[in-house]
Formats: structure tokens, C-alpha cells, sequence
């Protein structure tokens, strides 16, 4: 074996000096320790390069002196780009790591202090830096506002996993408390004409008896009913016993109890949970189930836009569905970039999950180009759906004389409209066909389920809405941003969640993990850009081109394009033979 091994080419082993209490003449400088390229000289030069007035001014003044706000804030950023995200790690790498040391001028604020500045004054203010990150973006033109991307994923809150209320459970309590309350109330009332019957009294009926008190329906009112019981039986409550027991019962246990009830509805707030940890975090279902069992964690859902994989904006929302939350993002976006001088990007693209009349009417409103997919998009170039005539998007319909034709030859004529409300409040017209005689059709059992005769309920404004969206959604332009939207979105929440390793907030309440998501939000940003500076210093000059030679390659583009174009689209899908590429940049 020692025979097969090739011989060293020398006979000592050598070894580089190592002496570590040997001092240093001239001390090494931070300057000298960091590299010039190094992430954390971007992060230093962006802040400081920042005006934080709204920050400056969220400190009251007098007592003893604070730490400077751009080092905190600093200190935190760094820290999202370090994937330290405690304020005891914080504290401990200001301590030790040279980054860091370098940031804060050997300074080192301890975790306290980190903490308190990231939950109160950096809370307000935190759309105000990741304002001045995104217009840092568009000066260097790594962000152009044309193309906006929408998507959401949901974030577990630090809150405790089965600290759960429900909306249902509160409700159903509430009720039996108040059918409690309500019997009860009779039942001493009874009492009470009884008693005054037997004195000689004015007799009522209980018909009377019954209409003259309404129903108790929430505190306020069952307090005012027990001030005014325990006045008009003040003489008898000392000498009987099982009236007192129930006045008692009314006062110190239901009215205490119901008010228990109205406040977690207050906490509710339209929603089917809260945890007592977190009253703000809503219970949703998680993608990460460290159960396995597909149970409800609470959490918040996480609303950004991207444009090249860079965060335009961000809002957190405690509804789990994305519908209802669309219009509210856009409407923060919109505050947003006019806070820096800028309009709202031409085009909005989102998956199904957004698809609503109201986002569409909205997004007609503002004037942004519609990308966005409605329900049902991808399950209608099926050839089963397609093809099934009994479908209501299948049937003929007559538009002049305003009724649909069945497979059968039947009329299905205008009956009524009605208006429907979503759970926005959002009203919507729906106009309603019927047909006039099913019975005996020997096609009934594939065409409906219904007993009577078939009734198809059409919404004109969503339909409108549909037709625009699918005419874009298969344009040329918006193929390619179905296709850009998949890798735009979700390789950022690939990006916070599994590689940098954010997938619980440390903070609680909606206002404090707003500004939690708003430092990865940035740090995101930052390090995405240092990663382009960084890429494009290592890129050559181009080549110079002859002239002529840039048309001729678009022009060979844009006609391998449209032969693409033509061996993709479905049949029956929208097609337009003028097609141009100089909007694709």
C-alpha cells in the first residue's frame, strides 16, 4: 500500500507564523477589514443617503440621550440581510461581528433598545424607508413601474397555535346566554305581577307582560333592565331569597358574561377567528403543517407586488383570502409611489384567486391594464368544458332579442333581476333566464338537477369583465406575463421564507409585523440590488453592432414569436394578426 502512494516532494512540513499575543505597530483600520464591494457599504450608503424627517420626529425629546436612528436602523437592516432577526443576536454581533461594529461606530445598543426602536418608532415609519429603497430603485433603473405582480402567501404569527376563538362558537354562546336571559327575566317578571296581583293590585295578563319588555339583545340593555328590576323590587329582595339568587345570577354572572361575548366579537371584527395571544392574527390554513394534518395556524396573509423580482409594495391583511384584499393593496400602492412622485404602473397581473367584479371594476377605474385571471380560466380550455354544450358560457344566446337557446331548441327568456352583495358589501346586478317547459325533455338529467325548469343566472358587468380579461390574458403580451408572473412572486416568498429562513413573525399585533415584513421587504430589496451591481460588474462592454443589424434581429424575433404564438393559442381563443413586439422590452 505505502508503495503505491506517490512521494512528497519534500522532506520538512512547514507551517505559517501564528502568534496571538504578538501586538500590532499599527493597528488595522475597519476600512481595511471589510472589502470595498462588501453588502453591508451598499446598506450604510443607502440609509445614510436617505431624509428621515418622519423618523427624527417620532422621538418626544428630553431625558437622557438616544442612540442615533440611522444606527438602529442600520443595525436592523443589516440584520434582515444577515438573517438575524432577534434582538439578542442583534445586540450580541454588535458586540462581535466587524460588519456590525463598523456599521455602529463601536457603539452597541443592547437588545432593549433595538427592540423598543423596531416597536415604536421605526413602526410608524417604515413605509417612509422602504419609500426611499424603492425610489433608490428607479433612480438606478433596476425598476421601471410598468409591469406590477400580484401575489400573497400567509405567515404564522408568534401567537400560540391553540389559543383559538371562533366566530361560530361566539355566536352560538352568545344566543343560548340571551334565550337564558330573556327566561329568566320572565320568570321573575311573573313573579313580580304575581306578588302585586295578590296585593290588590291592577292584574295584568301575561300577554301584556310578554309585550311590554322587548327582547334583551346586548348589555347595555340588560344592565338598564336589572338598575330598573332592582328598583321596583327593593322591598322584596331582602326578605325573599330565591329572587334575590336570581337577580343575583342576572347581575354578576350573565351581565358579565355577555359583555365577555360582544367584546370578542368587537375583537372579531367580521372574522371566523382570533387568538388570545394575538387578537390581530386570523387562523388560516398554512402550507407549512407541522402536523400534517392540515389544522388552522394563526397568521397573517402577505400581500406584495414585484416587478424583476423586486418588492414594489407590501400589505399585510387579516382576511385568509386574497379576493377581498386586492383593491385595499392597490390603494396603499398607489399612496405609496405618490409619496415618491410616481404613477401606478400600466399593467396589474394576478392569478385566479383575484378574479372579482369589484377588483375588475376597480382596476377600470384607475386605468391599469387588465392581466388578471378569473376562475375558471384554465379549467375552460378543456376539451370537456368546451365541448359541453349544456354549460351556460356554451349556450347560444341572442343578444338583440335578449334570451339563451338550450341544446334542445328551447328559449330560456328574462325573467327578473336581482341584486346580490358579496362579503365586501360589494352589489352586483343579476339578471335571471328561465326556461318554459322541461318536463319530459329526454336530455333534462345531463342539461340540470333542478325540479322545476332551468334557470341561469347571468351577471353582464362580470361577464364584460371576463371577456376583456381573456382577450388579454391570450394576447401576445399577455402570454408573456403569465409567464413572467410565475417566476416573479414566488421566487420572493422562496426567497424570505426557505432561504433566508423567515417563516414565523417575532412580533405581535398588525401594526408591529407590518414592520417586521417591512425590514425584510427591504433587506430583500438591498440585496437584490447589490447582487445586479455585482453581476453587472462583471459583465463586458457589448460588442459594437453594424448598422442595421439590431432591427434585423427584432424583426427575426417577432416573427419566430408569432409562429409560436399561432401553435399555442386554443382554438376559439381571440387573434390578432397585427401583432408587434416593441412593447417587450
Amino acid at each position: 500500500m505505502s508503495s503505491t502512494r506517490r512521494k512528497k516532494g519534500h522532506s520538512t512540513v512547514t507551517f505559517k507564523p501564528y502568534s496571538q499575543h504578538q501586538g500590532l505597530l499599527f493597528l488595522p483600520s475597519f476600512e481595511e477589514l471589510i472589502p470595498k464591494d462588501h453588502i453591508v457599504r451598499l446598506v450604510s450608503r443607502a440609509i445614510d443617503g436617505m431624509q428621515l424627517d418622519t423618523l427624527l420626529n417620532a422621538y418626544e425629546g428630553g431625558g437622557a440621550s438616544n442612540y442615533h436612528p440611522k444606527l438602529l436602523l442600520k443595525v436592523l437592516v443589516y440584520g434582515y440581510v444577515d438573517r438575524q432577526y432577534s434582538s439578542r443576536r442583534l445586540e450580541k454581533a454588535t458586540r462581535e461581528n466587524v460588519n456590525f461594529m463598523w456599521l455602529t461606530g463601536l457603539q452597541s445598543p443592547d437588545h432593549n433598545t433595538i427592540n423598543r426602536f423596531r416597536k415604536g418608532q421605526l413602526k410608524d415609519t417604515v413605509k417612509d424607508v422602504f419609500a426611499a429603497v424603492l425610489l433608490l430603485l428607479l433612480e438606478e433603473g433596476l425598476v421601471r413601474l410598468e409591469d406590477y405582480h400580484i401575489d400573497g402567501t400567509k405567515i404564522e404569527s408568534a401567537a400560540n397555535r391553540y389559543s383559538f376563538v371562533w366566530a361560530k362558537s361566539v355566536t352560538g354562546y352568545k344566543s343560548r346566554l340571551l334565550s337564558k336571559i330573556n327566561t329568566l327575566l320572565d320568570q321573575i317578571e311573573r313573579e313580580n305581577d304575581r306578588e302585586e296581583s295578590e296585593a290588590g293590585r291592577v292584574e295584568k295578563t301575561n300577554d301584556q307582560d310578554l309585550s311590554a319588555r322587548p327582547p334583551i339583545e346586548d348589555s347595555d340593555r340588560l344592565a338598564q333592565t336589572i338598575a330598573d328590576l332592582n328598583e321596583q323590587l327593593k322591598e322584596r329582595l331582602p326578605k325573599e331569597k330565591p329572587l334575590r339568587r336570581k337577580m343575583s345570577e342576572l347581575s354578576e354572572k350573565h351581565l358579565n358574561k355577555l359583555r365577555a361575548y360582544e367584546q370578542q366579537e368587537e375583537k372579531l371584527g367580521g372574522r371566523n377567528s382570533y387568538s388570545k395571544t394575538d387578537e390581530d392574527a386570523t387562523f388560516m390554513r398554512m402550507k407549512e403543517d407541522h402536523m400534517r394534518n392540515g389544522q388552522l395556524k394563526p397568521g397573517y396573509n402577505v400581500q406584495i407586488g414585484t416587478e424583476n423580482q423586486f418588492i414594489i409594495n407590501y400589505t399585510l391583511h387579516q382576511s385568509p383570502n386574497d379576493m377581498p384584499v386586492l383593491k385595499e393593496h392597490l390603494e396603499d400602492t398607489k399612496q405609496q409611489l405618490a409619496s415618491i412622485g410616481y404613477e401606478m404602473p400600466k399593467r396589474a397581473s394576478a392569478d385566479a384567486g383575484y378574479g372579482s367584479e369589484e377588483n375588475y371594476d376597480y382596476l377600470e377605474a384607475e386605468g391599469i391594464e387588465n392581466y388578471v385571471k378569473y376562475p375558471g380560466f384554465y379549467q375552460e380550455q378543456r376539451k370537456k368544458i368546451k365541448n359541453d354544450p349544456f354549460r351556460t358560457e356554451n349556450l347560444f344566446y341572442n343578444e338583440k332579442e335578449d334570451y339563451f337557446v338550450c341544446p334542445m331548441g328551447q328559449r330560456l327568456t328574462y325573467r327578473y333581476s336581482s341584486k346580490t352583495k358579496s362579503k365586501n358589501n360589494y352589489q352586483s346586478n343579476v339578471r335571471i333566464y328561465k326556461a318554459q317547459r322541461c318536463t319530459g325533455c329526454p336530455l333534462r338529467a345531463v342539461c340540470h338537477k333542478a325540479k322545476s325548469n332551468r334557470v341561469v343566472q347571468v351577471n353582464p358587468n362580470l361577464k364584460r369583465h371576463k371577456k376583456i380579461a381573456h382577450q388579454n390574458l391570450w394576447s401576445l403580451r399577455g402570454i408573456y406575463l403569465r409567464r413572467q408572473r410565475s417566476i416573479e412572486p414566488e421566487p420572493v416568498f422562496g426567497q424570505i421564507k426557505w432561504n433566508r429562513g423567515f417563516k414565523r413573525f417575532l412580533l405581535r399585533g398588525l401594526p408591529k409585523v407590518s414592520c417586521e415584513f417591512g425590514l425584510i421587504a427591504i433587506a430583500h430589496n438591498l440585496k437584490k440590488m447589490w447582487a445586479k451591481l455585482q453581476l453587472a460588474k462583471g459583465l463586458p462592454n457589448p460588442p459594437h453592432l453594424p448598422p442595421g443589424f439590431a432591427q434585423k434581429i427584432a424583426k427575426t424575433a417577432e416573427n419566430d414569436l408569432k409562429t409560436l404564438f399561432c401553435t399555442l393559442i386554443p382554438h376559439r381563443a381571440p387573434y390578432n394578426t397585427k401583432l408587434q413586439l416593441k412593447f417587450i422590452n
